[in-house]
């Protein structure tokens, strides 16, 4: 296995009673997409907001490209290179795309977002915004209103943003939810075309997704990873039949 950007020893995170990350432990390398898969309340957001900085774990560590960020702040993991979307949008609906994704361009520079009408006119923020709007397919959606754009392209612009700050990895908390079939497909061809380039911690309740685009899984129950492997290795995994995808596959 290539070098790893992401190293992740025995990380835990408790909510009063609730273990909600049970001495987790990962390694990621450069240029993998690695999912998380796990029934709702495994603990899968939570690990992600502790890997961003949003949650402080109670224990264990974080290492990226071999810094210790455990309890680096959000900022800084983002000028590190660490960026995320979530599963609910957090878009600008009144601006166009193309102002969305210039606002971006432009807080990852560290300029604040006061300044409102650079990003609208200043071309250092309009070209790297256009770049990444054409890279996940929105090219021709720049001048839109995000009001006036469909779930699925909202979900692209959300990419695109993350991907203006230029970002060595990407965490994507189920970024295909509330899409339809066709808007999956499209979001499943982004993604693949970003793989090898970048790499992406993907969070996703869709498994045909899941196994059409990762390169190893991780399944995660009652905040404990149980499996980590290939697509072969999780599927014929007795522990994760069980525990996950269900008597059914057994049969499937």
């Amino acid at each position: 296995m290539a070098e790893a950007l992401l190293e992740i020893d025995g990380l835990t995170k408790r909510f009063g009673g609730v273990v909600a990350a049970d001495a987790i432990s990962l390694m990621l390398p450069a240029g993998e997409l690695h999912a998380i898969i796990g029934p709702n309340g495994a603990g899968k957001s939570t690990l992600i907001a502790q890997l961003t900085g949003e949650v402080t774990p109670d224990s264990g560590r974080i290492r990226f490209d071999g810094q210790e960020i455990t309890n680096v702040p959000v900022y800084r993991r983002s000028q590190l290179g660490l960026a995320r979307s979530f599963q609910v949008t957090t878009l600008f609906p009144d601006f166009t795309a193309l102002v969305n994704v210039a606002l971006s361009v432009q807080a990852h520079s560290g300029h604040s977002f006061r300044f409102w009408r650079n990003a609208r006119n200043e071309i250092a923020l309009r070209e790297p915004a256009r770049a990444a709007l054409a890279r996940v397919g929105l090219a021709d959606r720049a001048a839109t209103l995000v009001a006036d754009l469909s779930h699925g392209e909202r979900r692209q612009l959300e990419i695109a943003m993350a991907l203006a700050g230029r970002p060595r990895m990407l965490l994507l908390d189920e970024p295909m939810a509330g899409m339809g079939p066709e808007e999956s497909i499209r979001l499943v061809e982004l993604l693949r075309a970003l793989k090898g380039d970048i790499t992406v911690m993907l969070i996703e309740h869709d498994i045909d997704a899941v196994f059409a685009l990762a390169d190893r899984i991780s399944v995660l129950v009652y905040g404990r990873i149980i499996a980590t492997g290939g697509l072969a290795a999780i599927r014929s995994d007795p522990a994760v039949r069980e525990a996950y995808l269900g008597e059914g596959a057994a049969n499937g």
